[in-house]
């Protein structure tokens, strides 16, 4: 019989990995959903083929990263799409068919061409989109199951769809937000290197000519650093990218990673940016998934990874963990310190009413338009706090040009 090596997560949330023997991967999926496990990865393999420690579902994810795959946009419009001609009555088959002739782009083709492949050798849509790899995420594959186990497809693809959409108008804000100043910073620290190393060594030149033995301070700085520039450029240019190389491996540790995203959320202004924007995503991702009908505990495990803070998501874990005993989710959110107390509230009443989804999708309005606020604010603080940089870079170059000045005026004089 064949032998299948599988990744699944359990009704807790953990996740989990073994092998079994089935007659097909049809079989092994069905065994692994009777015993309370849904499947995320089933790859068929020889008994004698398997070596320990080496798992192949493992490697045929990362056989599949190399794929083509799609945008954020053009996943979220693909989506819609499907969702669309599943609303006119179209069958699953027909309407991938249907958005295939329309797509343009080898990512969107290729993609498209495997769910119609799988999906007509009998698969569901949540299976097909698994077995492919990027684009679809946790989050995709969890609203795609959820739409093949609720009967109602259009409804929770369309759900999935304006998931998707405002996780991509949340992020052009947040960038339309740093872009402008990001270039002003940029045009600081272009005019300080060139003012540093190009004008004022020929400006003081004509000074130190006439006389002027001993130069103001400002001066004598504004000279060291350039004099150490023009001798040891290539020296800081190999410090730097041992620096960013640095700073990358220092990150790439878990323990690391999480101190620095902790100490981003006491940032502030920043720090009430980045957690508005966390629990705008966390409120409305665990809305529209409790709304199509997945389980509490696979809400949240889908609903972590789209955190990207990992302090944050290890707040998750530990709410998990507490669910799982048995308490309700609003005490272990309001122990973590992480989320604000509205949050709280309206779990709480949502778990008390029985209708946690609609207060979540309720809330999650709330904090969208709160999140507006705090990027209207980031917007407002930021500029002023980079001219003020710049005014006083600016002034002490000035001291340093006018200082000299005087001084020569005065032997002049």
């Amino acid at each position: 019989m064949p032998v299948f090596e599988y990744e699944a997560i359990s009704a807790t949330g953990a996740q989990r990995r073994g092998v079994l023997e089935a007659a097909s991967r049809a079989d092994a999926n069905r065994m692994l959903l009777q015993r309370g496990e849904t499947a995320t990865a089933i790859v068929a393999t020889a008994a004698s083929d398997r070596q320990p420690g080496r798992p192949k579902v493992a490697a045929a994810r990362r056989r599949r990263t190399g794929r083509p795959s799609m945008r954020k946009t053009e996943i979220a419009a693909l989506v819609r799409e499907l969702a669309t001609a599943l609303e006119a009555g179209l069958p699953l088959v027909t309407a991938l068919r249907t958005i295939r002739r329309q797509a343009a782009g080898k990512g969107p083709e290729a993609v498209l061409d495997h769910l119609i492949e799988r999906v007509e050798a009998g698969e569901s849509l949540h299976k097909a989109g698994s077995s492919y790899g990027p684009p679809f995420d946790d989050l995709i594959l969890g609203m795609l199951r959820a739409a093949d186990a609720s009967g109602e497809s259009s409804v929770v693809l369309h759900q999935l769809a304006d998931l998707l959409e405002r996780g991509i108008e949340l992020r052009r804000e947040v960038v339309g937000a740093v872009f402008y100043p990001l270039i002003v910073a940029t045009l600081i620290l272009s005019s300080a290197i060139i003012l540093v190393t190009v004008l004022i060594p020929r400006l003081m030149e004509p000074l130190l000519a006439a006389g002027v033995k001993t130069l103001p301070l400002p001066t004598r700085m504004l000279l060291s650093i350039s004099d150490f520039l023009a001798s040891w450029w290539l020296v800081c240019i190999a410090i730097a990218v041992l620096s960013v190389m640095g700073w990358r491996f220092w990150i790439a540790a878990p323990e690391n990673r999480l101190r620095w995203d902790a100490w981003k959320l006491r940032v502030p202004v920043l720090g009430r940016l980045l957690r508005d924007i966390a629990v705008a995503r966390f409120t409305r991702t665990m809305g529209t998934l409790a709304a199509a009908g997945l389980p509490l505990l696979e809400c949240l495990n889908i609903t972590r990874d789209t955190l990207v803070n990992t302090a944050m998501m290890e707040a998750i874990d530990t709410v998990q963990s507490q669910v799982t005993e048995g308490k309700p989710l609003a005490d272990p959110l309001e122990k973590s310190g992480l989320f604000p107390p509205l949050l709280v509230q309206v779990v709480n009443l949502g778990e008390r009413s029985g209708r946690l989804e609609t207060m979540l999708s309720h809330a999650a309005t709330a904090f969208d338009r709160q999140v507006n606020v705090s990027i209207k604010l980031f917007t407002k603080a930021f500029p002023p706090l980079l001219i003020i940089i710049m005014a006083a870079l600016g002034a002490f170059v000035l001291a340093a040009i006018l200082l000299p000045l005087l001084e020569l005026q005065n032997l002049a004089g």
